[in-house]
C-alpha cells in the first residue's frame, strides 16, 4: 500500500461526522475543565490573600486586646475583693455573736453583783 498526498479514502458520512462531533466535545471539555481549573485556582489565592490581610493585627485591634486585658485585669481585682468581703461577713457575724455573749455575760455579772448588795 502506497501512501501519497493523491491517496483518496473512501468513508461514509455518518463517521465523519461522529469524529468531527467527538473532537469538537473533546475540545470543549477540556476548556471546560481548564477554565474551572483556572477559577478555582484565582479563587484560592484570592482567599490566601484576604486572609493574610484579615490576619494583620491594625492598631485599632491592638487597642481592643490591650483593652480586654485590662478589662481582665479589673476582673481578677475585683473577684479578689468579693472574696475577701465574704470571709469579713464570716468574721463579722463570728464578732457580732461573740459580742452579744460578751454583753449579757456583763449584764449577769451585774445582776449578781445588784444583788449581792450593791457593793462596787
Amino acid at each position: 500500500m502506497k501512501i501519497s498526498e493523491n491517496t483518496s479514502i473512501s468513508m461514509p458520512m455518518k463517521n465523519m461526522l461522529a469524529i468531527i462531533a467527538g473532537v469538537a466535545m473533546g475540545v470543549f471539555a477540556y476548556t471546560e475543565v481548564t477554565s474551572r481549573l483556572t477559577s478555582l485556582e484565582t479563587s484560592r489565592e484570592l482567599f490566601q490573600a484576604d486572609l493574610l490581610k484579615k490576619s494583620e493585627q491594625k492598631p485599632t485591634d491592638q487597642e481592643q486586646f490591650m483593652l480586654i486585658e485590662s478589662l481582665f485585669g479589673d476582673v481578677e481585682k475585683l473577684t479578689e475583693n468579693q472574696e475577701q468581703n465574704m470571709t469579713n461577713k464570716v468574721n463579722i457575724e463570728f464578732l457580732k455573736t461573740q459580742l452579744e455573749k460578751a454583753l449579757s455575760d456583763i449584764e449577769d455579772v451585774k445582776e449578781k453583783v445588784r444583788q449581792n448588795g450593791n457593793s462596787y
